[in-house]
């Protein structure tokens, strides 16, 4: 189910991020390793509390008037979701089954899309240190979201598979390594 140690310490702290949070599915993408530090990142489709909101840094606090949103550079989780839902494709696990005798088809349900990353130093003064962070980034349908790991994927010729864990696989990981009832 998970690949190594490192990925599953990774989960692990996402959980703790995204506490109270229901995390539908996960995608790890290759980790890489540049002067001794290793880097992981994972796109993550959860509904989140509606009290607890994940690391959202630049965030306006909740008595700050909220700006205007800028518009979206091209390369923006925004902008990504946007390319990436316009393209969706019929091979993806989450594309809808037409249906003739529904001439307006529900609007799909909607989950925060948030990027979690981690830092991990293997080498040097630092070695040992761990860091993850978790950010939402968007809303959009989980059809959106498979398409958006595809494009990302793409573009950063990534030729190493995205591991999916689905819910349920999650839960079981985390139900794993909890300790024993006594």
């Amino acid at each position: 189910m998970i690949q190594n140690e490192t990925r599953e310490r990774f989960l692990l702290d996402m959980v703790e991020h995204l506490a109270g949070a229901e995390i539908f599915e996960v995608h790890f993408f290759a980790p890489r390793r540049v002067s001794g530090v290793e880097r992981g990142v994972a796109v993550v489709a959860a509904r989140l509390p509606d009290d607890a909101p994940p690391d959202n840094a630049g965030e306006p606090a909740p008595d700050e008037p909220a700006a205007e949103p800028a518009p979206a550079p091209e390369d923006s989780p925004d902008a990504l979701v946007a390319a990436e839902s316009a393209a969706a494709t019929d091979d993806s696990p989450y594309a809808p089954e037409p249906d003739a005798a529904d001439p307006a088809p529900a609007m799909p349900e909607r989950y925060t899309v948030l990027t979690a990353t981690y830092k991990h130093t293997l080498k040097g003064p630092e070695r040992g240190k761990w860091e993850v962070s978790v950010r939402a980034e968007a809303d959009a349908p989980l059809v959106t979201v498979d398409q958006v790991v595809r494009g990302v994927q793409r573009r950063a010729e990534d030729t190493d598979e995205v591991e999916r864990l689905t819910g349920d696989e999650i839960r079981a990981v985390v139900h794993a390594r909890q300790p024993a009832a006594g």
